[in-house]
């Protein structure tokens, strides 16, 4: 169920719907539909499939409330419609889906005003959290399609945040830890379910998220040269690629620059390195003679905390790195307040007991982890959400600039395959 009540739900509908209204603004009826790519959906179904899950759970499915427009599950269902369907649809203008989405948001928000209902409050709070998802894949679409960056003038703030590298690593004492969520936890997503114990042997991770300065040197060595860096499927997706470095680096005269939406920028050295794929982390790893974290190192590494004497893991388990209180400025790059990475070392009011930096927000984080499911695991009501994924997808973990703050936590997972360089996604590294 929600940990939320029906007002605090509804303030955030609204925040969602707006942050939707200003990742769009600006773009053209062609740039709304853009190319047909396996990576992304066109803008203009993908706006609308986010309205119309509101409308199927908590209009119709819950309070059996009439469908809003006709032929919508033949419009917007994501489980239903092939991908590569959805830019073949008879969609509504722009101006017609921000009406169906602008009447789905009143007719929610009337529901939420009217009183407690658990389950309603549910759906509605899944359904937020759906948007927010579909919120950063609207910004990285933004990315991958050179599109200019959302309007400053409609987000928050900029944050510019620079602090220089953070290098060396953090010892974490073994132990048993409870790996996945709790009911305690409030609103929680199928694939953390449910917390169960683990056995965690002693290992040492990085403080920080790998920087572009680290990765420029395996880039410098030939590191894409050389297959000996690559597994079979990573060396054949490097030749394929024909790539040389990460996708939105080049190189100049001037030394290295990398692509933020439309523009080329001078690269920033102590930045979070940003758009790589596993393949490109795992090769990154051989090279330095590190490894990735498992996505249980990773999680003990976020939130747990040592014993009294530093010699095994305690039994107090943290909602973030730095304890249960919720995001604030300074603890870490989310909500897009700084439209892109920051430097490694900052946001150290953000550490975890161990002193592991930006475990939440800047970058996802690869892990080596396959994505499967925890002991027990049931699909929720949106069936689609993990149990297709399972075994096909690496899990990520922490988050990164452009998630939203209400959404992230520890024992979130997301997954994506291992080829993805798209999203906004880098990794940190463990100790052999």
């Amino acid at each position: 169920m929600s940990y939320l009540d029906s007002q605090r739900i509804a303030t955030q509908v609204l925040d969602a719907h707006q942050r939707t209204l200003e990742l769009i603004e600006g773009l053209s009826t062609e740039q709304l539909m853009g190319p047909v790519l396996p990576i992304i959906n066109p803008l203009l179904w993908e706006i609308g499939h986010a309205a119309y899950f509101y409308e199927v759970w908590v209009l119709r499915h819950h309070l059996q409330q009439s469908q809003l427009i006709d032929n919508a599950d033949n419009l917007f269902d994501s489980m239903t419609i092939a991908h590569d369907d959805r830019w073949e649809l008879p969609l509504p203008t722009l101006g017609e889906t921000l009406q169906y989405m602008q009447t789905v948001l009143d007719k929610v928000l009337l529901s939420l005003s009217e009183g407690e209902d658990s389950i309603r409050d549910y759906l509605a709070q899944y359904a937020v959290f759906h948007q927010d998802m579909h919120n950063e894949a609207y910004t990285y679409t933004r990315q991958t399609l050179s599109y200019p960056a959302p309007n400053m003038d409609l987000l928050m703030m900029k944050d510019t945040v620079q602090e220089g590298g953070l290098s060396g690593d953090v010892k974490i004492p073994g132990g048993t830890f409870m790996l996945g969520a709790t009911p305690a936890d409030g609103f929680v997503f199928d694939n953390e379910k449910w917390a169960h114990a683990v056995d965690v042997m002693p290992f040492s991770i990085a403080k920080a998220a790998v920087s572009n300065a680290d990765y420029l040197l395996f880039v410098e060595a030939g590191g894409y040269k050389n297959p000996e860096y690559w597994d079979d499927d990573g060396w054949q997706w490097c030749q394929l690629s024909k790539l040389q470095h990460p996708i939105y680096w080049r190189s100049v005269t001037q030394g290295w620059e990398i692509k933020q939406f439309d523009c080329w920028k001078t690269l920033p050295m102590h930045s979070a390195l940003i758009h790589v794929c596993w393949y490109e982390a795992e090769a990154y790893c051989r090279w330095a003679g590190r490894r990735l974290p498992t996505e249980t190192e990773w999680e003990v590494a976020a939130a747990a905390e040592p014993s009294t004497d530093g010699l095994r893991l305690s039994s107090v388990k943290r909602r973030y790195p730095w304890g249960d209180s919720s995001p604030q400025a300074g603890m870490a790059n989310l909500d897009s307040s700084a439209l892109g990475t920051v430097d490694v070392a900052a946001h150290a009011a953000g550490d975890s007991a161990f002193g592991c930096r930006q475990m939440l927000g800047n970058v996802w984080e690869w892990t080596q982890s396959t994505f499967s499911p925890y002991p027990g695991f049931e699909p929720d009501m949106y069936k689609d959400y993990s149990q297709p994924l399972f075994g096909k997808t690496k899990v990520l973990r922490g988050g990164a600039w452009a998630t939203g703050s209400r959404i992230i936590r520890n024992s979130w997972r997301t997954y994506y395959g291992p080829e993805r360089n798209d999203v906004f996604a880098g990794f940190r590294t463990c100790a052999q």
